[in-house]
C-alpha cells in the first residue's frame, strides 16, 4: 500500500502520514505529531467487546453519515468505535492541548487536515461540530464518528450545528446476552426480541420455547442475567474480583459527583444533589412524586424535578411513563422512577445483602428499556396501575398490539401473579398479544388454558 492511500485504497490527503497513525504534517513551528492524542488502546483481555447489540445498527464509515454515539461513562463507547472502525484517526478531546490545537485548523481545511475520524468527548471542543457540518456539507467530508458522555451538552451541539445530518445512537451498559460473547459465542436472538417483533405470533414463541434448557445451557443465561442483577453492566467490572468491583463502584459514582455534574450544571452545594441521588437509588421501581423526593432530601419540588433531570440526562435513571390509554379514569398518572443500573445502585445504597422485589423489578425494566432502545423498536414501553391497586409492571406496545410482564422475584410463580394480566387481557381484547409473569425460577410454563398467559424465567428472557 502506497503512502497516499488508506488500508482500503481510497486516496488520501497528501499531509496525513498514513503509516504513522495519522501525523498530521503543518508548516514550520505549527507541525505536531498526533500520535501523542491517540489513546494507547489493547485489546481486553475479556472479550465483551466481541459483540455489541448495536453494532449491528451503526453504519460503515463507507457510507455518507455523520453518527453521535452518546451513553454513560465506561460504557465502552470507544471500546466499540475503535474496533469497529479501526482505520480512523482517533482523537480525544479530553487532552486540553489538542482541543487548542484544534482551533488553529479552518473549517476549510478540516477535511483535508482532520478527515474522517473518530471524535472524543467533541462537546468539550463546540467549534467542532461547525467544521464538521461545514466539511460535511461541502462535499469533501463523507464519515465522522462524535463520542460523548454529556447528553445535555453533546445533544445541544448536535441540535445547534448537526440537526438534519446526524444520526444518533445510545450505547448502554452490557445486557446479559451480550455478556455471553465475552464467554465464547455471539448469543442467539433473545425470547424478548421475539416477542417484541411485531411480525411474530407471540403465543407461538412462547408455546415452542422449550420449557427447560440442559443444565450448561441453562447455566450460562442464567450467569450472564445473575452478573447483571447483582452487579450491573460496566464492562470494566468484568476485569475484577468482588472487593475491586465495589472500589470501581464507589469511584465512578465520586467521578459523576465531581465530573459529569459539572459539566451539567454549577451546584454551590453537592449535598441535597447527593441526596436526592441516594434516595432515587432506594426508591427504584417505586412510582414518583416530585414533592415527595425534594420534601426528603431538602430541596423544592422544583428543584427535585430539576436534579432528577441531571440524573436522567446522564443516563442514570429512567422515568417509565404510565399507559396512555385511558382504559379507566382511575388509572395512576405518575411515572414509576427506575435506576438503571444495578451495580451503582447498590454501592450508592450500600444494599449489598439480600435484596427486595424492586430491585429484581428495576432490574428486568432497565434491561427491557435497554434493549428497545439499543434495537432501535418501534415499540412504547410503560406500566399500568390503578388507583384501586391494580398494575401491571411493565407493557411493550406496538401497532401489532401489547406484550404485558408482571415481574415477580419468587421461584415458582403463582395463580395470584395473574389478577392484574387477566384484567389487563380483558380490557385490550383482541390488542393483547401476550401475559408474561417474569420470575426467578427455571421453567417456561403455560398458567392459563385459555388466555395467553406464560410464566418465564427472566435469564430466559433476556440471556
Amino acid at each position: 500500500m502506497s503512502r497516499d492511500q488508506s488500508p482500503r485504497g481510497i486516496p488520501m490527503p497528501s499531509s496525513i502520514n498514513v503509516p504513522d497513525r495519522g501525523r498530521l504534517v503543518l508548516p514550520c513551528k505549527n507541525r505536531i505529531d498526533m500520535e501523542q492524542f491517540s489513546c494507547k488502546f489493547r485489546c481486553m483481555d475479556v472479550g465483551f467487546d466481541r459483540f455489541r447489540a448495536l453494532q449491528a445498527r451503526l453504519p460503515a464509515d463507507e457510507s455518507r453519515r455523520l453518527v453521535v454515539l452518546t451513553g454513560a461513562r465506561q460504557t465502552g463507547k470507544t471500546t466499540l468505535a475503535k474496533r469497529l472502525y479501526s482505520e480512523l484517526r482517533y482523537l480525544n478531546f479530553d487532552d486540553l492541548e489538542l482541543r487548542h490545537f484544534t482551533r488553529s485548523i479552518g473549517a476549510s481545511a478540516w477535511p483535508e487536515q482532520v478527515g474522517p475520524a473518530i471524535l472524543d468527548e467533541a462537546q468539550k471542543e463546540p467549534g467542532v461540530f461547525d467544521k464538521v457540518k461545514h466539511a460535511f456539507d461541502s462535499g469533501k467530508l463523507d464519515f465522522s464518528l462524535l463520542l460523548g458522555s454529556s447528553r445535555i451538552l453533546l445533544m445541544d451541539q448536535v441540535r445547534e450545528s448537526l440537526a438534519g445530518r446526524a444520526f444518533v445512537f445510545d450505547l448502554w451498559p452490557l445486557m446479559p446476552h451480550e455478556l455471553r460473547s465475552a464467554w465464547g459465542e455471539r448469543p442467539a436472538r433473545t425470547l424478548f426480541d421475539r416477542l417484541l417483533d411485531q411480525g411474530e405470533d407471540a403465543l407461538k414463541v412462547l408455546s415452542q420455547a422449550p420449557g427447560r434448557l440442559l443444565p450448561d445451557e441453562d447455566h450460562e443465561l442464567r450467569s450472564a442475567w445473575q452478573h447483571v442483577h447483582d452487579w450491573g453492566g460496566m464492562p470494566e467490572l468484568l476485569r475484577l474480583d468482588e472487593n475491586s468491583r465495589k472500589e470501581w463502584l464507589r469511584s465512578y459514582l465520586q467521578t459523576f459527583l465531581q465530573r459529569d455534574l459539572s459539566d451539567l450544571a454549577r451546584l454551590a452545594d453537592l449535598e441535597p444533589f447527593f441526596q436526592l441521588q441516594r434516595l432515587c437509588m432506594l426508591r427504584s421501581g417505586c412510582l414518583l412524586s416530585f414533592a415527595r423526593l425534594g420534601r426528603d432530601a431538602g430541596v423544592s419540588a422544583r428543584t427535585a424535578k430539576q436534579y432528577l433531570e441531571y440524573l436522567r440526562m446522564s443516563y442514570q435513571v429512567l422515568l417509565l411513563p404510565p399507559y396512555s390509554r385511558n382504559l379507566t379514569s382511575r388509572t395512576v398518572k405518575s411515572p414509576k422512577l427506575i435506576w438503571l443500573d444495578a451495580g451503582i445502585r447498590r454501592q450508592g445504597t450500600g444494599q449489598w445483602g439480600e435484596l427486595a422485589g424492586e430491585h429484581f423489578e428495576s432490574v428486568v425494566i432497565s434491561e427491557a428499556w435497554k434493549w428497545v432502545s439499543t434495537a432501535g423498536l418501534d415499540i412504547q414501553l410503560s406500566y399500568y396501575r390503578t388507583s384501586s391497586g391494580l398494575e401491571v409492571d411493565l407493557l411493550a406496545e406496538g401497532h401489532a398490539g401489547v406484550v404485558a410482564f408482571e415481574i415477580k422475584q419468587r421461584r415458582e410463580p403463582a395463580s395470584k401473579d395473574l389478577r392484574g394480566l387477566r384484567a389487563l387481557a380483558k380490557a385490550l381484547g383482541q390488542e393483547f398479544r401476550a401475559g408474561i409473569v417474569v420470575y426467578d425460577g427455571k421453567e417456561i410454563c403455560r398458567m392459563d388454558k385459555d388466555l395467553p398467559l406464560f410464566a418465564v424465567p427472566a435469564h430466559r428472557l433476556f440471556a
